[in-house]
C-alpha cells in the first residue's frame, strides 16, 4: 500500500522524542509526528499525551525524497470531527453580524477630548490639494500626536524622567 498525502491511516506509536513520537504504520514504515501536530493545544511534553504501543489515528502530511514520513494526530482528529458534523457548511448565508457572538470590549473609538486610535489619514473631499498642503497637514498631526504622547509619558513618570543632569 502506497501511502497518499492527505489520507488518514491507524499506526502504533514506537518511540518519544522530545520533538515528537514515532508512528509504526500498517506497510511497517515509521513515520514522525512532530510535537507542534500531536494536540490542537500546546504541548510541553509528548509524554502528556502519548505512550509507547498507543494506537493512534495520523494523517499523513508529507513524503520528501529520502522517504521521511511526516504525520499529524490534530489534523487527523480535525478532519474525522469535521466528517462526524452533519450541519457543517450550515449558516453560510447568515450575515457576519448575525453570526458574531461577542464583542471587543474595548475596541478603538474616539473619546471626547481625545484624537482617535485610528491612525489613517481622514480622507474628507479633498478635491485638489497640493502634495506640499497634505505634507504640511501631516507633520502638524504627527507633531500633535507625538506632544500628547510625550505629556502622557511625562505625567506616568511624575514628571521627573525629562531631562537627567549626569
Amino acid at each position: 500500500m502506497a501511502l497518499e498525502i492527505g489520507s488518514i491511516v491507524e499506526g502504533t506509536v514506537t518511540g518519544i522524542a522530545k520533538f515528537g513520537a514515532f508512528v509504526e504504520l500498517p506497510d511497517k514504515k515509521v513515520g514522525l509526528v512532530h510535537i507542534s501536530e500531536v494536540s490542537s493545544e500546546y504541548v510541553n511534553d509528548v509524554n502528556d499525551y502519548l505512550k509507547v504501543h498507543d494506537t493512534v489515528k495520523v494523517k499523513v502530511i508529507s513524503v520528501d525524497a529520502k522517504g521521511k514520513i511526516a504525520l499529524s494526530i490534530k489534523q487527523a482528529q480535525a478532519q474525522a470531527a469535521r466528517e462526524k458534523r452533519p450541519d457543517h457548511g450550515a449558516g453560510r448565508g447568515e450575515r457576519p453580524e448575525a453570526r458574531r457572538t461577542e464583542r471587543r470590549p474595548f475596541a478603538a473609538q474616539p473619546r471626547e477630548g481625545r484624537p482617535s486610535r485610528d491612525f489613517r489619514p481622514q480622507r474628507k473631499h479633498e478635491g485638489a490639494v497640493s502634495f506640499e498642503d497634505k505634507l504640511s497637514r501631516f507633520l502638524k498631526d504627527s507633531d500633535e500626536r507625538l506632544l500628547d504622547l510625550k505629556r502622557n509619558v511625562e505625567s506616568k513618570r511624575g514628571g521627573r524622567g525629562a531631562r537627567r543632569a549626569d
